[in-house]
């Protein structure tokens, strides 16, 4: 395996310029666009028993899942191309000593059949290509005895690091899945009783209004949720037909094997880490995004996007957009503009409320575009809004024609 790996072979003028205006490092500011970043804890507790198994006699396991990807362009070559310059996974499994020793034994293995060769250095690393593995045993791990956890008896750890060689991972950086666990679960939001409405015509007595996105307008631009992102990493076995319910999690090191497919197949399970940010970054604004700049410069929609999305999307489309995703579930500040009437929330289903709570602090009347489902290999599976109150509207649509409908009775042009 080496780096830079190739993304996109052979970037367009115009897809330069999209990287330039909105992916480089100078583009997105503290945001920093060309890092793709993701944080999954699961431990076992009673509140999550269904998906994590808890019973009185099962308990404590945890797996803990960190990734970094830092892409740019590489001017080497006659054509332009996106590639990933560096990479870095971390996992991270606590669970019964004899299960732990027999998964070391089994990651032993992975890198032998992998072609992984010893580095010779005194800690358990190996290398292949650019990149370089780490394994390491813990009966207390570190980041427990910094955070003052007790550990279950007969439990230990097991922890697998897969970097680029050379790639210096900052403290912070390294600490932040520990950090987000300490956090403890996200607390679920009660669903009230919302009125539906065929469309969003009941905006018309709310103007302007404010807008909070998901990645449901990104769904239809083509990009994949980012509960795809759970089957690239494992995080869970996909099974069941009901979203609201969530899947059983990964936290059996014998049924974990995306470890074994980055050590067994390097090259294919790397291209599959980077295909979300490829297909993100050839993604276009769709007339969903386009009726939106056109309801802002019309003066009916008001503020910047409050977007949950790494796409750059809405930026892409014209509008300005405030980051709100967050690993830590402390949301950041949302710059309400005086005159918004009411918060439109598009194609986000379930966490990150605190956009909305803010909202009804204000007084901002909250109305919801979600079709309330995801169709995955044709079919339908229920995924409910999951904060919605009493006195909130719904509407059961794509974004796409129901911001059309919208623009057309405001007599706005997209």
């Amino acid at each position: 395996m080496f780096l830079p790996h190739p993304v996109i072979d052979s970037l367009t003028p115009d897809q330069i310029r999209v990287w330039n205006a909105h992916f480089a490092p100078e583009a997105g500011g503290q945001r920093r666009p060309a890092i793709e970043e993701g944080v999954w804890r699961r431990t076992q507790d009673p509140a999550n028993a269904e998906q994590s198994g808890w019973r009185e006699d099962e308990s404590g396991r945890r797996r803990v899942v960190h990734y970094r990807l830092h892409y740019g362009l590489d001017r080497t070559q006659p054509v332009e191309r996106l590639v990933l310059e560096e990479l870095y996974l971390y996992v991270s499994w606590l669970a019964p000593a004899d299960e732990i020793t027999g998964h070391r034994r089994e990651v032993q293995k992975w890198l032998t059949d992998g072609r992984w060769k010893p580095t010779g250095d005194e800690d358990d690393s190996w290398r292949r290509g650019d990149l370089r593995a780490t394994i390491a045993a813990y009966t207390l791990h570190p980041q427990d005895e910094r955070a003052g956890r007790d550990t279950p008896e007969g439990f230990t750890s097991l922890d697998v690091t897969i970097r680029s060689e050379d790639y210096s991972i900052a403290r912070a950086v390294r600490n932040l899945p520990w950090d987000v666990l300490v956090g403890g679960m996200r607390a679920k939001e009660q669903r009230g009783t919302p009125a539906y409405a065929d469309d969003l015509s009941g905006l018309l007595g709310h103007l302007p209004f404010v807008v909070e996105a998901g990645c449901g307008m990104s769904i239809e631009a083509g990009i994949p949720p980012l509960h795809w992102l759970h089957e690239v990493y494992r995080v869970t076995a996909r099974s069941g037909n009901d979203l609201t319910q969530g899947y059983a999690f990964t936290l059996a090191p014998a049924s974990d094997i995306l470890v074994k497919e980055v050590l067994n197949d390097t090259e294919r399970k790397v291209d599959d880490m980077v295909s979300m940010f490829r297909t993100l970054v050839l993604a276009e604004p769709t007339s969903a995004h386009r009726a939106l700049k056109a309801l802002h410069d019309a003066g009916h929609m008001t503020g910047p996007v409050a977007s949950h999305n790494f796409d750059r999307l809405f930026a892409r489309a014209g509008l300005e957009e405030a980051f709100m995703r967050r690993y830590d579930q402390r949301t950041p500040h949302m710059p309400f503009p005086d005159d918004a009437k009411a918060l439109l929330v598009i194609g986000l289903h379930a966490d990150r409320r605190e956009v909305q709570a803010r909202a009804r602090k204000r007084g901002l009347k909250v109305f919801y575009l979600d079709t309330e489902g995801i169709s995955e290999n044709g079919v339908h599976r229920p995924y409910l809004i999951e904060g919605a109150r009493e006195g909130d509207v719904a509407v059961r649509s794509e974004a796409t024609p129901a911001l059309l409908r919208l623009a057309e009775l405001l007599g706005v042009n997209v």
